[in-house]
């Protein structure tokens, strides 16, 4: 018997998709599937959201500078770069709590810090005022507290207040050394920790340092200054990365020289012009200028910038 051809048993065996294939051409005995008639883009899409199940619906993003409903706390937000903070933030529609405390232990202080609520008042806005020390944990506690008690919650924290005592090192005595550290650096420090347990519980905050460009560059004079503002900014990374995880925003902003009262009576002309000169858009800055960053990091426009250093200096840094 002639020996079986092997195709025969391969022609005997039935394959229910065997419509679906042909021939590859100058290939004899091969076979290739058809290709398969292409899937609408309708029918393609709703495969795609089978696929994905529960993540078709992603979460909406709250982007948006408004921040009316929320409650801020700023430190030192009387006067200068604070106040105009203080009163930006009201605009923006959140409730604002600020400190002061005078040093010299006069009550021009106090009176201006009542000019600054009844104007925050204005925004129709809750506001409320305080004197305390940020160098004494336990009245920045007291002060946090009082003010979650009056708003109900707080998701902003804006570390303002500093102080100034320039003069050569060599010169400088522990007190000018100590206050100045103690406001600018642990003060921050303290409100930080008093607010933190919160914005982890709550899973939402906005922390913003003001620092200053001699924190990151110096000049003569200015050694508790910046050694001060140097420590802010490292304070400020430290806590970006501790609080983080909680959906916490930490950042800083470097003013340069900015135009307040204290900057034009306490700064010699020459050295104000030597910084109107050394600046790139060739002038001084304006607390405004200052504020508007500072909203806008603690708006939902900045959700993803965590740990930056943005400076506010004219371009003096250049």
């Amino acid at each position: 018997m002639p020996p079986r051809d092997p195709r025969e048993a391969e022609s005997s065996f039935t394959d229910p998709d065997r419509d679906a294939y042909e021939s590859i051409p100058g290939m004899p005995g091969t076979i290739m599937r058809m290709p398969e008639a292409p899937q609408s883009t309708d029918a393609a899409v709703e495969q795609l959201l089978e696929d994905l199940g529960e993540e078709t619906q992603p979460k909406s993003l709250k982007y948006g500078s408004s921040l009316r409903g929320r409650a801020a706390i700023v430190t030192g937000g009387a006067t200068g770069i604070g106040r105009a903070i203080a009163l930006e933030l009201a605009r923006n529609g959140a409730h604002v709590a600020f400190n002061y405390f005078s040093y010299d232990g006069g009550g021009g202080m106090k009176a201006e810090a009542e000019d600054t609520a009844r104007e925050i008042r204005q925004l129709e806005v809750k506001v409320r005022c305080e004197e305390c020390d940020v160098r004494d944990s336990a009245a920045v506690e007291r002060f946090v507290r009082n003010t979650v008690d009056e708003f109900g919650a707080v998701q902003i924290l804006v570390n303002n207040a500093g102080i100034a005592r320039d003069r050569a090192l060599w010169r400088l005595s522990d007190e000018q050394w100590r206050s100045v550290l103690d406001t600018n650096l642990t003060g921050a420090f303290h409100m930080i920790r008093a607010l933190a347990p919160l914005f982890r519980r709550q899973h939402d905050g906005k922390i913003v340092n003001v620092s200053s460009v001699h924190g990151i560059r110096s000049e003569f004079g200015l050694a508790n200054y910046s050694a001060s503002k140097a420590g802010l900014l490292g304070l400020t990374r430290s806590a970006a990365v501790e609080l983080g995880p909680s959906n916490v925003n930490v950042n800083a902003v470097a003013p340069g020289y900015i135009r307040t009262t204290r900057l034009t009576s306490g700064v010699p002309a020459e050295i104000l012009d030597t910084a109107r000169e050394r600046a790139v858009l060739g002038r001084l800055g304006d607390p405004q200028d200052v504020a508007n960053v500072v909203v806008f990091l603690c708006s939902e426009y900045a959700r993803h910038i965590t740990g930056a250093v943005i400076p506010v200096d004219g371009g003096h840094l250049l």
